[in-house]
């Protein structure tokens, strides 16, 4: 199994439809695979842009039908902030049966479009809406309730936080379609922004925006090959888990990946992690075996996972500074690793990778996809 071609669009707050998202990364991704959609036998689609905001389309599989002018299946995958990863999953098993050539995989999100308190409220769709919510424990509340235990546990400290978000905005100035483009942020104002859920401060926190990302996948073979695909989920309440400050979920979608692909974590040459918040790309580094638990702090004071370190991790900016359009997040990974394995990325160019991860979480730790490629 193969990746033809990638697109995605900006990341901003502009106020396109979530559909004009998708055919922009869709038209981006055909012309970069060198196709038309007629050549495409499958769309899988992912999103959850809210049905009462202006486009009040449910239907969105025959809207899409409808834009493309096809009548190959169309199936929707809704996964919070995992959708996409978890639509490029399935894809990856369709392509399995060997009933299907080319799939297109999309994820678009019209995510800003209304005022704070309801877009907060379909993303807290993602988390359990009685116990924890109920006591307050929104997204930012909850990781730093997981975060405070990690720092009891393993000594680490916000200021390794700190330079991980920096370290992403360092990455995201390179991008031209991260949201913080050529918008530097310095280390000391993320060490003094506003506390958002004590002792997170905002720029522990990714960024809400709207776009698209989507990929085309094949059985016909390319320079980018897809080696392992794993994919785990975990219960809601990450209270009621055995060990809270790590994610069993991503542990277990890793090692079916690393499996499959038939390598270790240190054959990893660039890394997309899922940083919803910037504890939650410390936690990754020891959940994908980049470091011993406990350990990952060090690494990052050691600038491991720079862009010029033995591991780059978020090239692109990550969540953190690229943004976070929900389901268009687990394609936009693909996307710059992709690119990065194709050696496009300009000044944010790692140098001479050959395998690429992806890892793409939904809610906290609730599902969880990790997907691998080589350049061939």
């Amino acid at each position: 199994m193969f990746v033809k071609g990638v697109g995605m669009t900006r990341f901003d707050f502009s106020q396109k439809h979530w559909w004009e998202f998708a055919y922009e990364a869709t038209m981006e991704a055909l012309e970069d695979a060198g196709m038309n959609i007629s050549q495409v036998d499958m769309i899988i689609f992912s999103s959850m842009s809210s049905t009462d905001g202006a486009d009040h389309q449910t239907h969105k599989a025959s809207f899409l039908a409808e834009i493309f002018k096809t009548n190959v299946p169309i199936i929707e995958v809704p996964a919070v902030c995992a959708g996409g990863g978890v639509a490029f999953w399935v894809g990856v098993n369709f392509l399995r049966t060997k009933r299907y050539r080319n799939i297109l995989i999309i994820g678009a999100e019209h995510l800003v479009e209304n005022i704070s308190e309801v877009v907060v409220d379909h993303i807290l769709s993602a988390s359990e809406r009685f116990l924890e919510q109920m006591e307050g424990a929104l997204f930012p509340v909850q990781n730093a309730l997981l975060w405070q235990r990690y720092q009891q546990k393993y000594g680490a400290t916000m200021d390794d936080l700190a330079l991980i978000s920096y370290k992403n905005h360092q990455n995201a100035v390179l991008n031209e379609k991260a949201y913080f483009y050529q918008r530097p942020v310095s280390l000391e104002q993320i060490k003094k922004s506003p506390v958002v859920a004590s002792p997170f401060r905002l720029f522990d926190c990714s960024l809400s925006v709207n776009g698209g990302a989507a990929a085309v996948i094949s059985r016909e073979r390319t320079d980018i090959k897809i080696l392992g695909a794993g994919f785990a989920t975990d219960t809601i309440l990450p209270f009621s888990r055995e060990d809270e400050t790590h994610f069993l979920a991503t542990k277990i979608a890793a090692k079916e990946a690393y499996r499959e692909a038939k390598i270790k974590p240190s054959d990893i040459d660039v890394a997309e992690i899922h940083d919803a918040f910037s504890s939650v790309e410390l936690f990754s580094y020891e959940d994908l075996g980049f470091a011993k638990v406990g350990e990952g702090a060090k690494l990052v004071r050691e600038g491991y996972f720079n862009l010029d370190g033995k591991l780059p991790v978020n090239p692109s900016g990550g969540l953190k500074a690229k943004g976070h359009p929900i389901s268009a997040t687990g394609l936009a990974q693909v996307y710059e690793v992709v690119n990065q394995l194709r050696k496009r990325c300009g000044r944010r160019q790692v140098k001479n990778p050959k395998i690429g991860l992806c890892h793409n979480i939904g809610g906290a730790g609730g599902s969880v996809t990790v997907i691998i490629f080589k350049k061939l």
